[in-house]
């Protein structure tokens, strides 16, 4: 079990921070949701092409750098620390990690290439009408007629507007496979849908009998893995969000004063913040726990998953709520940075299955 980054790592953690750092110079968080992909295009290709972060988890033989998971975990995190949108959770997450646990050898070679490079960005369309990632069925439905075409919606999908390949969990009536369907085709409808969290580029896309590729047709077990790389994909997400909001609520302590001495003097709100302090780093270890089981492919990956997804999904919510009472009335300004962390712990709460229902999955393992 790991519980320190190695120097490599920390090298890794320390470039993508440095870069997003210096980029945040040019284009705010707000001018990047507003563009027209709704990210920082330009910190895109260098995050990819400089770093290579949509390319960590992809073998070397698919056009991969041949690292792993856990390497993700740490780009991840450092992402979440800066709220910074991108298509790295939507396409180089869970679209790379679709078509890798799925597909076959010869459209892996055909699809991955394009995604470790970041220059096609990839969505899968699985969440069903009730917003479940579901591993043995669907809302979409495959048939094979004459040749698989595709019918049902997607909610939830992220990224699904404007991607350049979509792929979709779908019912064939004998199990669930995975398919690719091009985004152009005739019976395919994409809908960006608002999101809480701005800077996840959220959609619906419907299918009215689009044709459809195969990539697997018996993909339940890869589903079942992915959820499972999903979830914890997400916790680093929460895990740096929830660093930086306690960052700035201890700063804000210490630089406010009340009473002719500084908030953070006062004992009850010491108390408070050394809570969060706990929150923090018990969320940090159990996600890094999580990281390491799926890049290991270990037998108890899911459940460490969902032990991961539901304590860091409540220790941010936890964390931002209570970042935002410690900053006082400026914190639910428009202006100010603690609500968008605030609306990024409810919605990464609700990815991938909220809190009660890992709890329930964790029970069903136990």
């Amino acid at each position: 079990m790991r519980f320190a980054l190695t120097e490599e790592q920390e090298e890794l953690a320390a470039a993508v921070r440095g870069l997003v750092e210096r980029r945040a110079g040019t284009l705010d968080l707000r001018a990047a949701v507003a563009t027209q992909r709704g990210y920082d295009e330009e910190l895109w290709s260098a995050l990819t092409g400089q770093i290579g972060v949509a390319a960590l988890a992809v073998p070397e033989e698919y056009g991969g750098a041949g690292f792993g998971l856990f390497e993700v975990q740490v780009v991840l995190e450092q992402l979440g620390a800066s709220l910074t949108p991108s298509p790295m959770l939507g396409s180089a997450v869970l679209a790379a990690q679709a078509v890798l646990n799925a597909a076959g050898p010869e459209d892996r070679a055909r699809l991955l290439p394009g995604l470790a490079e970041g220059t096609t960005i990839g969505a899968l369309a699985w969440a069903d009408a009730a917003g479940r990632w579901r591993t043995d069925t669907g809302d979409i439905t495959a048939s094979e007629d004459a040749g698989w075409t595709l019918t049902g919606a997607a909610t939830l999908v992220l990224d699904g507007a404007r991607a350049d390949l979509l792929l979709a969990v779908a019912d064939t009536g004998s199990g669930v496979g995975l398919f690719e369907v091009d985004p152009a085709a005739g019976g395919v409808t994409r809908t960006p849908t608002p999101a809480l969290d701005l800077t996840l580029q959220l959609a619906e896309v419907r299918f009215e009998e689009a044709p459809a590729t195969a990539l697997s047709t018996d993909a339940g077990a890869a589903l079942e893995r992915l959820h499972a790389i999903a979830a914890v994909a997400v916790t680093a997400l929460q895990v740096g969000g929830a660093q930086t909001a306690l960052d700035r609520t201890v700063a804000h302590l210490q630089e406010r004063e009340q009473f002719g001495r500084p908030l953070g003097s006062f004992q009850a709100l010491k108390h408070r913040v050394a809570d969060l302090l706990v929150a923090v780093e018990t969320a940090r270890s159990i996600s890094w726990a999580g990281a390491w089981a799926t890049s290991r492919d270990t037998a108890d990956q899911q459940l460490q998953a969902s032990l991961a997804k539901a304590w860091c999904s409540e220790a941010f919510s936890t964390v931002a709520a209570e970042a935002v009472q410690l900053h006082g009335g400026i914190a639910i300004t428009w202006e100010h940075d603690a609500q968008l962390y605030l609306k990024r712990a409810h919605a990464t709460a609700q990815l991938f299955g909220a809190a009660h229902e890992h709890r329930a999955r964790i029970l069903q393992a136990l």
